[in-house]
């Protein structure tokens, strides 16, 4: 049985629904649980898209992903389960493979939305397949249509 899942949740239809998947196996396996949000690493767009830093910016977006997180710890601990949470900043699936290694996680678990066509799929890649490769436990891929 699960006993530490971690669940990366970013406030989307598809996070939720992890979230609900996260709620069930904790439910029957008494896990302990651990939520994270994933901020991108401002710094990344600044060398791909040569712009300028702008800190106000970051700071919104950070406020933001923190209120992602908040959502989820409060929804999780009305539930009734206790839940670490933590924001992360870097690349997604990097961040998550670490921090599960981190707290020993024996499942991963996130949401994915089937995208519209090939274009958008090669565009925006595919973080799930990779967490699946670079993940040390099980992982839960939550799908939405």
């Amino acid at each position: 049985m699960y006993q530490r899942i971690l669940l990366a949740y970013d406030g989307s239809e598809s996070g939720q629904k992890a979230l609900l998947q996260c709620h069930d196996i904790a439910q029957w396996s008494n896990a302990k649980l651990f939520l994270v949000a994933v901020m991108p690493n401002p710094a990344a767009f600044i060398a791909v898209d040569g712009g300028v830093y702008d800190a106000g910016r970051d700071e919104v977006e950070r406020k933001q992903y923190n209120g992602i997180l908040e959502d989820g710890v409060q929804r999780l601990t009305q539930a009734g389960h206790i839940v670490e949470g933590e924001l992360l900043v870097g690349d997604s699936v990097h961040e998550i493979t670490s921090y599960a290694r981190k707290i020993d996680a024996d499942l991963i678990v996130v949401g994915h939305k089937h995208l519209e066509g090939w274009a958008a799929r090669w565009w925006r890649g595919a973080t799930s397949g990779s967490l699946i490769e670079n993940a040390h436990c099980d992982v839960l891929v939550s799908i939405t249509q």
